[in-house]
């Protein structure tokens, strides 16, 4: 136990002195105005390439399996409508907003690195972009998989676990190629790929299991509004905001043991004794 409280602590070094909460709500306000345009923009974009039938008929499946209690059903549904009848000019009035996520995550990891950089904001918006023109390729890859794993679900009982056991995967498979160009690319100071693929993919599986908790939530039937003064429309957007909270605060932790894995990879690498040079005759 003590070692495991020395390695984590040394792992999360990176952010001491730093008000990790404030950082996490900071990205979540980026994420909060950019995750309906990139939702968009990542469907119908998969559209273009996967055709507009398809992806209605994966996500259908999708649609069913979701629960019903507090209508993620209903608004994943009108969210994939939206999409699929997005249009090019829409498309290009949702890319400046979109992009705000690419800002938000930068200026997050500069404050925790490097406070003095400059363009913090356009780069972050220029460096995400990769991520976006990716979308189709990581949507169809995760509606792929989950006619299998609904149908699974559907069915209950410990097949139903392994329904959820393959979706959590499906999930994990396709934030890990995500989170990797985050912190390798999106984030300043280019960490050295090893921990970056190490700690990105722990990163995503942690992300995926905490989504598959949002969707859990979702199953619950209690009426977000009571709170609020019955205010239902606040209560749910107060529950997307808080889940989008916590996801945010793990990508900060992570990126802070990304910095740590790679600083200790370099320094050892440093240590390392020189080969000596072959006798010469």
């Amino acid at each position: 136990m003590r070692r495991t409280r020395k390695v984590l602590a040394a792992a999360f070094r990176p952010l001491r002195g730093h008000d990790l909460a404030l950082h996490a709500a900071a990205v979540t306000f980026y994420g909060g105005i950019a995750i309906v345009p990139v939702a968009l923009l990542a469907i119908w974009l998969s559209a273009l390439v996967g055709g507009a039938d398809r992806i209605r008929r994966l996500t259908g499946n999708l649609v069913e399996a979701l629960p019903d209690a507090i209508g993620a059903d209903r608004a994943l549904a009108a969210l994939v409508d939206a999409g699929l009848d997005l249009g090019p000019g829409l498309a290009l009035a949702s890319l400046l907003p979109a992009t705000l996520y690419g800002e938000g995550l930068r200026r997050a990891f500069v404050s925790l690195r490097d406070p003095g950089e400059t363009m913090v904001g356009w780069r972050g918006r220029v460096l995400v972009l990769p991520l976006l023109a990716a979308a189709p390729a990581l949507v169809l890859s995760l509606l792929a998989a989950m006619p299998l794993a609904t149908n699974l679900v559907t069915r209950g009982g410990w097949v139903g676990v392994g329904g959820i056991v393959l979706s959590f995967l499906a999930t994990w498979l396709v934030l890990s190629p995500v989170i990797i160009w985050v912190y390798r690319a999106v984030a300043p100071g280019r960490p050295e790929w090893l921990a970056t693929v190490l700690v990105g993919s722990f990163t995503a599986a942690n992300l995926s299991g905490f989504l598959h908790g949002a969707v859990l939530f979702c199953a619950i039937p209690v009426d977000l509004g009571i709170p609020f003064g019955g205010f239902t429309a606040v209560g749910g957007t107060v529950a997307v905001g808080l889940w989008l909270y916590l996801l945010h605060v793990i990508v900060l932790a992570g990126y802070a043991a990304t910095r740590q894995a790679s600083a200790w990879l370099v320094s050892r690498r440093e240590r390392a004794p020189a080969a000596e040079p072959a006798p010469t005759h």
